[in-house]
């Protein structure tokens, strides 16, 4: 709702229910971007998205705006400073992608519509609190946000943790033989109550008796986590549109939020159908490889257990994912998506797969 000139308050409502494939456990890229940790047996309201925002137009040019989820119709200045505070998902603002970045419509797997190993701050649902501000101008955009995080790996309950999170990143946008295109570079940390892989695993030799798991919950204490990603999506005609990205973190610490993943790079493209008379269809295809440090597939290899995966004496090897699917658009308001994943080493486990997971998707707007 548009609440003064540049001041609007969005309300996003969620009804869900439902588990991911095998509890969503058992792959670092898990096959489907709308399952949550927080899953329910019966359908569960919960208030995801609410929040302030106030846009400050800085004159000059102007653009139209339409209207859309989380998107007011209307016109606003190009050169703005917007200013974002409430609840929301990290993702709603960073590491976006024209052809890779929203599991309701494209991409699935989560190694390929976001940064993998990007820890982004969240609850189970993938939502946190905190602030945004961005300065955008027509050729480029900075942003840089702060939020809540986890009170421990993979919990519900949000905190600040002597710190919180933080993100920044930059976005350039450019033509490229008539084509648009656009490079974006991000940096973040994350504050939270971690325990360390190493301490663990030196902790868990000291003395033999204890579970490796519980060494880890006993050295918990609030530690940094930092990495960094890149994001490139260009366009090759009206109908053709590549992508590519890579993200590190540190691999010192648990990973809070996200998923096992600690280096990770993927792309693909996605083309409409116009060339056989479906232009509102879509093909996508893309690959992703994830892959983990040293400390972390010890400690792993060890019996140690992370946020979806562990399978203890871990024969290492990099997770690969290849995901292709065909989008139908079946009329003006909804569409059915066919999709097919092929994983190896799923969890970073040489012993284990290859695994093949078909899903088919239904999605509605009105």
């Amino acid at each position: 709702v548009r609440l003064w000139d540049g001041g609007a308050f969005y309300f996003n409502p969620e009804l869900a229910q439902g588990f991911g494939l095998n509890g969503t456990l058992g792959l670092a890229g898990f096959p489907n971007g709308e399952a949550q940790k927080g899953g329910a047996e019966f359908p569960k309201f919960r208030p995801q998205r609410y929040y302030l925002q106030q846009t400050f137009g800085l004159g000059g040019e102007q653009e139209d705006v339409a209207d859309g989820p989380l998107q007011l119709a209307g016109r606003r200045d190009i050169d703005r400073v917007t200013v974002t505070v409430g609840r929301f998902a990290v993702g709603d603002f960073f590491d976006a992608n024209a052809y890779a970045k929203d599991p309701r419509a494209d991409f699935m797997n989560w190694a390929i519509w976001s940064s993998g190993a990007y820890d982004f701050p969240a609850d189970l649902p993938g939502m946190t609190r905190g602030a945004v501000i961005e300065l955008n101008r027509k050729d480029w955009a900075v942003r840089a946000g702060a939020f809540q995080v986890p009170r421990e790996p993979n919990s519900d309950v949000l905190v600040f943790n002597g710190g919180g999170g933080g993100a920044v990143e930059f976005e350039e946008r450019h033509s490229l033989f008539g084509q648009p295109g656009k490079v974006r570079i991000g940096a973040f940390i994350n504050r939270g109550y971690t325990g360390a892989y190493r301490d663990a695993i030196n902790l868990a030799q000291a003395s033999p008796q204890t579970d490796i798991n519980d060494a880890m919950t006993a050295l918990r204490r609030n530690q940094n986590k930092y990495g960094f990603y890149g994001n490139i999506e260009q366009a090759l005609t009206a109908d053709l549109g590549l992508f590519a990205r890579a993200s590190w973190n540190d691999g010192r610490t648990e990973i809070l939020s996200f998923t096992d993943i600690d280096r990770s790079i993927s792309g693909g493209f996605s083309l409409k159908g116009s060339a056989w008379g479906r232009p509102a269809d879509t093909i996508g295809v893309g690959a992703a490889v994830n892959g983990l440090s040293s400390a972390h597939r010890n400690f792993l290899a060890a019996g140690g257990t992370g946020l979806l995966i562990g399978d203890g004496r871990l024969r290492y090897g990099h997770e690969s994912i290849v995901e292709a699917y065909y989008a139908l658009r079946v009329n003006g308001w909804s569409t059915v998506t066919f999709d097919y994943q092929f994983v190896a080493n799923p969890a970073y486990n040489a012993d284990r797969g290859p695994a093949s997971i078909l899903s088919l998707r239904a999605h509605a707007e009105f």
